[in-house]
């Protein structure tokens, strides 16, 4: 395989419509990022290149510089969306630093790592019920960094009257996972109580060590000092990330899915020892679902979950999936996490009052494994149809995996969700084609070899991987 950092950058079924689910018409095929210059308020140098579509593209003003007030503006933003968009067309990938250098990079992430560690495991949000008010929800992106600046304006722009959600894995498989995530987290810094970035399983040391993520970053930054401190940090701000969402109090989002309760039970009391209490086997005693509660007492702040012991609630929600066999399974596909039938789904948004779930943790891949469930053609599926309401899967990667080992392509579109008021809860949904041409690279990661679906994980690397360096420490104000 040819090393990223010697490559130039060059040119490279839905389901039927249900009561209160919207499918919207997708626009056609969108055009390349490259030649539609959609920031119009970014600050832009005089000066210009020909882009690989012939046609021309304004190179902007770089290094980008961090604000010396330290604050972030919207003109901030979006010229980071386009001077992201052009660097990766005109720019190798070992010239990023020039682009964004480490003490900005540095800034950000630091600003950004304060915000999210100070938000709750499951974060609630509560938009205005006013017309006009809406959130969209965003599943995996896989560093498809093209995409998600056509979804970003395709839905719009985070504003004061529009939230957004993203349901996690920003990083991997993809070739602009550092640019995405960076990017992410600007919108969080500007708008940090519109925009809300959960955890994927993929921000996590073993999925990066594995798919691509680390590779990419010691490609641009360097494999010596630069390289890993940034990783570093990347991987202190993925432990900074909230696990799940409640919006409006009808909508739960999580990546992978719901979770387990965690039984504790008083033990005989030796002489001196009060209050002792023993945690059994999780495999001792029958699943049940867990409570809020729980959810907001595990303890996040972990790269890889465990898949054993007290803390198993993070493993659950970014690892699990929905099944249409009824009750509550381990996961044994994945090795990590549940699997979870209709009843399931039923008694979850029973017992805490909603109406929808909406994950994400599946793309085209994975699903073609999955007998009973809906295809990803379409970027969604709706899983489960119950009395309280419905679980869907949502998948924002279109034409994923950016590399595929097979001559047949998915060709899948990826989508976007959007929530209105007042309620919040009829869910409209957006199909969209990837960019295309992609700027030409190197994969990070060999995916010929790679199991394309995350399933059976090799646990003893995951502890590997987790008992190495730890991540650089987050200094919260």
């Amino acid at each position: 395989m040819l090393s990223q950092s010697d490559d130039a950058t060059t040119t490279e079924s839905s389901p039927p419509p249900e009561s209160a689910v919207t499918v919207v018409q997708p626009p056609p095929p969108p055009p390349s990022s490259s030649s539609d210059d959609f920031f119009s308020s970014a600050s832009v140098s005089s000066s210009s290149l020909s882009d690989e579509n012939g046609g021309t593209q304004t190179r902007p003003q770089i290094p980008i510089a961090w604000p010396s007030d330290g604050v972030l503006t919207l003109d901030w933003v979006t010229n980071l969306m386009s001077t992201f968009d052009w660097s990766s067309r005109n720019l190798r990938p070992t010239e990023l630093p020039t682009v964004l250098p480490v003490e900005v990079f540095d800034a950000l992430v630091l600003t950004a790592s304060k915000i999210l560690h100070k938000e709750t495991n499951c974060v609630r949000i509560e938009p205005d019920r006013d017309d006009g008010v809406s959130v969209v929800v965003v599943g995996d992106v896989h560093g498809q960094l093209h995409d998600v600046l056509f979804l970003l304006k395709d839905a719009g722009l985070p504003s004061e009257n529009r939230f957004f959600v993203f349901n996690g894995d920003y990083v991997d498989r993809g070739a602009w996972g550092l640019e995405t995530f960076v990017l992410l987290l600007a919108w969080k810094v500007f708008l940090p109580q519109r925009v809300f970035l959960l955890r994927g399983n993929h921000e996590s040391k073993y999925c990066t060590s594995v798919y691509g993520f680390e590779k990419e970053v010691l490609a641009k930054y360097g494999d010596k000092r630069d390289g890993k401190h940034v990783y570093r940090k990347c991987l202190g701000c993925f432990e900074g990330l909230p696990l799940a969402s409640i919006i409006a109090g009808r909508v739960y989002t999580a990546h992978g899915g719901i979770f387990r309760n965690i039984p504790a039970t008083p033990s005989k009391r030796p002489k001196g020892k009060k209050n002792r209490k023993v945690i059994l086997n999780p495999e001792s005693v029958p699943l049940s679902l867990g409570s809020m509660e729980e959810l907001s007492k595990a303890r996040r702040s972990v790269l890889d979950p465990p898949w054993e012991g007290q803390n198993l609630i993070p493993g659950d929600v970014l690892w699990s999936d929905p099944s249409m066999k009824p009750g509550l399974s381990p996961n044994k596909e994945r090795g990590i996490g549940l699997l979870w039938g209709p009843d399931c789904t039923e008694d979850f948004l029973k017992k805490f009052n909603l109406k929808l779930i909406i994950r994400s943790h599946e793309g085209p891949d994975a699903r073609e494994k999955r007998p009973g469930l809906g295809r990803m053609d379409e970027g969604y599926t709706i899983d489960h149809v119950v009395e309280s309401g419905k679980l869907i899967t949502l998948f924002s990667a279109p034409d994923y995996p950016q590399f595929q080992a097979t001559e047949e392509r998915y060709k899948n579109k990826g989508a976007y969700i959007v929530l209105e008021s007042p309620n919040f809860d009829a869910p409209a949904f957006h199909s969209f084609e990837a960019i295309m041409p992609r700027p030409k690279v190197n994969p990070y990661y060999d995916f010929e070899d790679v199991i394309d679906s995350d399933e059976e994980l090799d646990l003893s690397m995951m502890v590997e991987a987790s008992s190495m360096s730890s991540p650089s420490p987050v200094v919260i104000s």
